[in-house]
């Protein structure tokens, strides 16, 4: 397997559970990029677009503080259902950031995106990545996962993808194996202990998470493992005797979760990580409402404990 990038390039890749039509549509479609465009808890608007060759894209993009980033994109390769090439960055009075070629491959009724960004240098794509993850702008990328779940199945669901430089199977293993998944897992600030930890498929685990304000119980039933690219489970709150219970901060947060982790090798030492959460039987009006309108608080929430497994593989 070549080299993931170059020095001055980032490089995305996602699979989306949709043909690449639909894909194509939800990038060029203003109404449609409108629902996802830009970092959670930013929203768009597009003033012009002409999707050509020469032509140009101006849209502003409002953050969750009010403050407006004008855009200009110009376009150099379209060809439809394949790849796009463009400039990103510019407004009318600067020039661009970054050269971005993106393209799209449909396999088995999925569809992969493939994104380069080209920079001018090492440094530059080096600062590019800072502000990118700074400003979570990688969660574009989720949120157009989210969009296409509720467009084309109707879904709620919850997306997050990280990629860590480490090889595919010692990933894995930090997922599946409880001493190690209790030192990155819990939210910043708890720890994390398993009272009883059966990870594998038809498997189940109790576990407690705590710091000095609280103490909270949780247990999982592992639907599906299959090593190294596949981990399928649900999660409930409940209490140290197994009875089922709610979110001690959320009373209206559903009462069972499903939490889909799929794993895909980059490079021999680099492999994404693609989290789907999604509310499991039957849940109220209200809880859907809350599970939807904290998506920006479960990034944060699962960001954290993605730094923390950076760290440990890193070490």
């Amino acid at each position: 397997m070549p080299e993931f990038t170059a020095p001055n390039e980032i490089r995305i890749i996602r699979s989306y559970d949709a043909p690449v039509q639909a894909v194509w549509d939800a990038w060029n479609d203003p109404a449609q990029v409108a629902q996802w465009w830009g970092p959670r808890g930013f929203t768009l608007t597009t003033h012009s677009k002409d999707l050509r060759v020469g032509g140009t894209w101006r849209y502003t993009m409002h953050g969750p503080d009010g403050t407006d980033f004008p855009n200009m994109t110009t376009y150099h390769v379209v060809e439809p259902l394949h790849k796009l090439v463009y400039d990103h960055g510019a407004t009318e009075d600067t020039p661009p950031l970054f050269r971005v070629t993106v393209l799209f491959e449909e396999v088995d009724g999925k569809t992969r995106m493939d994104m380069t960004m080209a920079l001018a240098d090492a440094q530059a794509a080096a600062q590019t990545r800072q502000f990118i993850r700074h400003a979570n702008g990688d969660s574009t990328w989720d949120r157009l996962a989210e969009y296409l779940g509720k467009r084309l199945a109707d879904q709620d669901k919850f997306v997050i993808n990280r990629s860590f430089e480490a090889p595919l199977a010692t990933v894995f293993d930090m997922w599946t194996k409880p001493e190690h998944l209790a030192r990155w897992l819990p939210p910043t600030g708890m720890e994390m202990r398993f009272l009883r930890a059966d990870i594998r498929s038809g498997g189940a685990s109790l576990y407690c998470m705590s710091n000095a304000a609280i103490t909270m119980y949780g247990r999982a039933h592992y639907e599906e493992i299959r090593r190294p690219d596949l981990l399928v489970y649900t999660q409930q709150f409940c209490d140290e005797n197994e009875n089922i219970a709610r979110h001690p901060m959320a009373p209206v947060w559903p009462e069972t979760m499903r939490t889909t982790v799929q794993f895909a090798a980059e490079a021999p030492n680099r492999t994404r990580v693609t989290v789907t959460w999604e509310v499991e039987g039957k849940a109220t009006a209200a809880e859907l409402a809350a599970f939807l309108e904290h998506r920006a608080s479960m990034t944060q929430g699962w960001s954290g404990s993605f730094d923390k497994l950076e760290a440990l593989l890193g070490a």
